[in-house]
């Protein structure tokens, strides 16, 4: 648990003193494959640190349909933008598989904030990569075709997920097609339609919610 929370931005810019002190605030809650952490609407209290597993952070249109925002992993924080601005959640926090996560209410952080001014530095750094991936998103979706969103969407799991192999690199993303498609926000028969060239063109291979990257200099430069 230490080891992981410490690659959390927030726990970064502490010293052990500091990050003791924190930790003792902490509160482990589990999940099972499925189950949903909040709702977007929900009123937010505390931010959340993914000590093994994987959550995905979604949100749903007026007609029901729904994009998936993000995957996260070990190390990976969310939540916290409920921290600056207490409205209700603006996603949903499902997990993909059983998971792990340490939670940290607000009032245990906000004393943090008031004196310790690296970490409020470090949170609205994690908050700027955030609006900075958002905004990758929108420019993808305006200038780049399904098969570079699909092609850059696995790429960024195997950074998180990929473990390399002597047949490749293996990403077990744990996605279902649909989720897949919804994270490049496409259909999944156009989505499948780039796997399957993908495949055949001998850039990887599918497997059960994973791929094995068989080339990753091909599937970057698809990516561009």
């Amino acid at each position: 648990m230490n080891e992981v929370l410490r690659k959390a931005p927030l726990f970064e810019a502490l010293d052990e003193e500091d990050t003791a002190a924190l930790r003792s605030s902490v509160n482990e809650v589990r999940l099972g494959r499925g189950q949903t952490l909040f709702n977007e609407g929900d009123e937010g209290d505390r931010l959340y640190v993914i000590l093994s597993g994987k959550v995905k952070l979604t949100r749903t249109a007026v007609d029901g349909r729904e994009n998936l925002l993000g995957v996260l992993g070990p190390g990976e924080m969310f939540g916290e933008l409920s921290l600056f601005d207490p409205r209700p959640r603006t996603a949903s926090a499902v997990a993909v598989t059983d998971s792990v996560l340490a939670g940290l209410g607000h009032d245990d952080l906000r004393p943090f904030l008031s004196i310790r001014s690296q970490v409020s530095l470090q949170l609205l750094k994690a908050l700027a990569e955030r609006l900075r991936r958002t905004n990758d998103v929108m420019a993808d979706l305006v200038f780049t075709d399904v098969p570079g969103r699909v092609a850059k969407a696995l790429l960024e799991l195997a950074e998180k997920f990929g473990k390399e192999g002597d047949d490749g690199l293996h990403v077990h993303h744990d996605l279902t097609q649909e989720e897949l498609a919804q994270l490049v926000g496409a259909s999944r028969e156009t989505v499948n339609k780039a796997l399957a060239e993908f495949a055949l063109r001998g850039w990887l291979r599918i497997e059960a919610k994973a791929v094995v990257l068989l080339d990753v200099e091909r599937m970057r430069r698809r990516a561009r």
